[in-house]
C-alpha cells in the first residue's frame, strides 16, 4: 500500500539527479543521455519479454521508440548533418520498425538485433566530443 521511505527517497534522489544532468548538459551530453536511456529501455524490454511481463515490455518498447522518434531522430539536422544525418535517420527508422515487430511478436531476438544495430552508433557518439559531435543535430 505504501512505498518505504528509503525507496521514495532513492526515487526522488534519482529524479533530481537526472533533472540536474539534463539542465547542465551540453547538446552532446543530452544526446548521450538519450542513448543511455535507449539502451536501458532495450534491456528492460528484453528482460520483460523473457520473463513474460507483457505490460513492462510494452512500456519499455514504447519508451525506446519515443526516444528514437522524438529525441534522436527529431533532433537530426539534415542541412548541417548531410549524409551522416540521413544515415542516422535510416538506422533510427529501422530500429523503430523492428521494435514495433518485436512488440507485436513478443520476440526478444528482435530486441537483440536492435541492441546490436544501435550499439555502434552509441559507442561512436561517446567517442566524439565538442562541436564536431553536434553537426548532425540541432543545437
Amino acid at each position: 500500500m505504501f512505498t518505504p521511505v528509503s525507496m521514495r527517497s532513492a526515487n526522488t534522489y534519482k529524479t533530481i539527479g537526472v533533472e540536474t544532468s539534463i539542465l547542465g548538459a551540453s547538446p552532446h551530453q543530452l544526446v548521450t543521455l538519450l542513448f543511455d536511456a535507449l539502451q536501458q529501455s532495450l534491456a528492460i524490454a528484453k528482460g520483460a519479454i523473457l520473463s513474460g511481463d507483457i505490460s513492462a515490455k510494452g512500456r519499455a518498447i514504447g519508451k525506446a521508440v519515443r526516444i528514437l522518434e522524438e529525441g534522436l531522430k527529431a533532433g537530426l539536422d539534415a542541412d548541417r548533418g548531410g549524409e551522416i544525418a540521413a544515415n542516422l535517420r535510416t538506422v533510427y527508422d529501422v530500429c523503430i520498425l523492428r521494435l514495433t515487430e518485436a512488440n507485436f511478436r513478443n520476440d526478444a531476438a528482435i530486441i537483440d538485433e536492435v541492441i546490436l544495430l544501435i550499439a555502434p552508433v552509441c559507442d561512436g557518439w561517446r567517442q566524439i566530443k565538442g562541436d564536431a559531435a553536434v553537426q548532425s543535430y540541432r543545437n
